[in-house]
């Protein structure tokens, strides 16, 4: 089998459109939280989202182009071609057939749904844009970055709700190291800050009202998020043979379901999928140093995620690091996970793990190392992505240093 590894990252986030300033506003600490942005007419009940405010369609697409892309797929792009750009491939005719596409992705073009409806229901009009259905598909984004980045080979969507761009990475991963192809382009993409999103979540009674403060006492419920984060996989022996920057390496890669609960986590499936990841990547649990966690600020959530944690790693839970960069840049559901891998891969780069904000206190329910408030310099060698998603689908990637 193929060893796997990452040589380009990209993000479109609330607190950067680059991974350069993403990564600063991490580690420093700094919130990209504040009141949503919408049509004056839209009144939502929201305090609180992870909104890409200052994002500028025309400085990254011709105009004829913008009409053709919902902004599910406008962050897509961005972050793919940052990532190409990175790894510095060269996408020729015999790689281009060789190159996968694989995007993550809970609700597709919602931004151009919503706009639909809302000229059918509240403007009576009797026709909608031409290219409804290819705008919002929920392959729309995957499409779009194949046309743009030029890839030839497969292509394709996954949707597991808030854990998609985790399992669409998961998948390019066992994709290249089986042989299937010899890079991929994944990762995941969310734009669902619209009225009809925000007031579907808001009936869920699950939405904090001031502040997202993961794993902490009082904590009062999710943030929701916006953005993309895409990465460039390769296999060891492409990526060596054109001297590429290797950023990390996947080591391993684990899901599960747990068939128990609609919308209830489940701490036993989560643990399944955390030790499915470490199995694939033979990592024993004292080898790991960090965990970028699920880590959505509900009370269930938090205390599943710890519990699971202890179940996996024993005596080592109490030394593991353990943060949620939600915290800063709210939830981004089917975008979560690859945002978070990205933040994964720069604290191994970087050796220093952000924190997680808005920390007021140990929950007794959740008592392991956060990393509360100040990022730190620590040593990471391995670092874990979790992804627990509504309908019990987990998926957990594992990524370590290449010596």
């Amino acid at each position: 089998m193929n060893r796997v590894v990452i040589t380009g990252l990209g993000v479109v986030s609330p607190v950067g459109q680059s991974v350069r300033h993403y990564w600063a506003s991490l580690i420093s600490g700094r919130s990209g939280l504040a009141a949503p942005v919408l049509p004056a007419a839209m009144q939502v009940s929201t305090k609180l989202v992870g909104q890409v405010l200052d994002f500028d369609p025309s400085q990254h697409f011709e105009p004829q182009q913008i009409g053709l892309l919902d902004r599910v797929s406008q962050f897509a792009v961005v972050a793919a071609r940052q990532a190409l750009a990175q790894s510095g491939l060269s996408l020729g005719q015999e790689l281009a057939e060789r190159t996968a596409v694989i995007i993550g992705t809970g609700s597709g073009g919602h931004g151009t749904i919503d706009d639909s409806f809302h000229r059918l229901y509240a403007e009576a009009s009797p026709r909608l844009h031409p290219l409804t259905i290819p705008k919002a598909m929920i392959s729309a984004a995957a499409s779009q970055v194949s046309l743009f980045c030029g890839t030839k080979g497969p292509a394709y969507a996954v949707a597991s709700a808030c854990a998609s761009a985790t399992h669409a990475i998961g998948q390019a991963f066992h994709m290249l190291r089986s042989g299937g192809a010899t890079c991929a382009i994944s990762g995941g993409t969310e734009a669902s800050i619209t009225y009809g999103a925000l007031k579907g979540w808001e009936a869920m009674r699950i939405m904090a009202p001031d502040a997202c403060r993961p794993f902490s006492r009082d904590r009062k419920g999710m943030v929701i998020g916006e953005g993309a984060g895409i990465v460039v996989l390769e296999t060891l022996e492409h990526a060596r043979s054109r001297n590429a920057d290797i950023l990390a390496e996947v080591a391993g890669f684990g899901m599960s379901a747990d068939s128990k609960d609609l919308t209830a986590p489940d701490p036993s499936g989560m643990a399944r999928a955390i030790s499915a990841a470490m199995m694939d990547g033979a990592l024993a649990p004292h080898t790991v140093d960090y965990v970028n966690a699920h880590g959505t600020g509900t009370v269930a959530n938090d205390q599943a995620e710890t519990a699971a944690l202890h179940t996996c790693f024993g005596s080592h839970a109490r030394r593991l690091a353990v943060s949620s960069t939600k915290s800063m840049v709210g939830h981004a559901l089917g975008a979560a996970g690859a945002l978070e891998l990205v933040a994964a891969v720069m604290a191994l780069r970087n050796d220093a793990i952000p924190p997680t904000i808005n920390y007021l206190g140990a929950d007794p329910a959740c008592d392991l190392d956060y990393v509360p408030n100040e990022g730190r310099q620590s040593s990471v060698r391995v670092a874990l992505s979790n992804s627990f998603a509504f309908g019990g689908l987990n998926a957990v990637l594992a990524v370590r240093k290449v010596g």
